[in-house]
């Protein structure tokens, strides 16, 4: 298929559907450490190509056995305790089984290759998506297994912030901290902040795009 005949979604990214993630864990080491949480939201281009916060996934996940769990960052994220009957956690491959079904669909319904992983600080939430795919002996994963866009540079290069909370209240968004460190929330706020900047330089891309078209035209 020729790119001008390709969905508005799949000539943004060079094929790649964004999809903003978030994890709540209990520590720092993907490796050693519980996957707690995990929540992705998709992004939805409208008519004028303007990008907007589009369908939310979210999971508590059940850490997996011999799992650590440091005190500290359970106390950060509000997840006191794990095994707790009431809470509603799915077995790690079943949750990310369940991510990765409503990423693909995702990524098919606008016409793209594979997902790309946008987070705030994007490299601590791909490492633990990828330690717990491969300790779940999970073959499709849909993400990119290392490009991903963050926008903790992005919002650096566009607002002069680089942390969530001021970033987003640069942008123009409202942060509620009562609602922070949960894994939907701040993958909401997350695209939103995403969404804001790609619309910033949509006339920068556009630009480029109507340029290369052109000289194309011109071979």
């Amino acid at each position: 298929m020729n790119d001008a005949n390709k969905p508005m979604m799949a000539q943004r990214f060079r094929g790649f559907y964004p999809v903003i993630v978030d994890v709540e864990t209990g520590g720092f080491n993907p490796n050693t450490d519980a996957l707690l949480e995990i929540a992705g939201v998709g992004i939805n281009m409208l008519a004028d190509g303007t990008l907007k916060r589009g369908e939310t996934w979210r999971y508590h996940v059940q850490p997996f056995p011999g799992a650590n769990l440091e005190p500290a960052s359970l106390a950060v994220n509000g997840i006191l305790d794990p095994f707790h009957p009431l809470r509603p956690a799915l077995p790690e491959k079943e949750a990310l089984t369940r991510l990765f079904t409503d990423i693909r669909r995702a990524v098919k319904d606008n016409g793209c290759n594979r997902a790309v992983l946008v987070g705030h600080n994007a490299y601590f939430d791909l490492n633990f998506l990828n330690a717990a795919a491969i300790r779940c002996d999970i073959k499709r994963n849909p993400f990119h297994p290392f490009s991903c866009f963050d926008t903790v540079t992005l919002a650096g290069v566009a607002f002069g912030q680089t942390v969530l909370a001021k970033a987003a209240g640069a942008a123009g968004l409202h942060w509620d901290s009562n609602e922070a460190h949960s894994a939907a929330y701040d993958a909401e706020l997350t695209a939103d902040l995403f969404c804001v900047i790609c619309n910033k330089f949509r006339g920068v891309y556009e630009l480029h795009r109507n340029e290369t078209d052109a000289a194309m035209q011109n071979d």
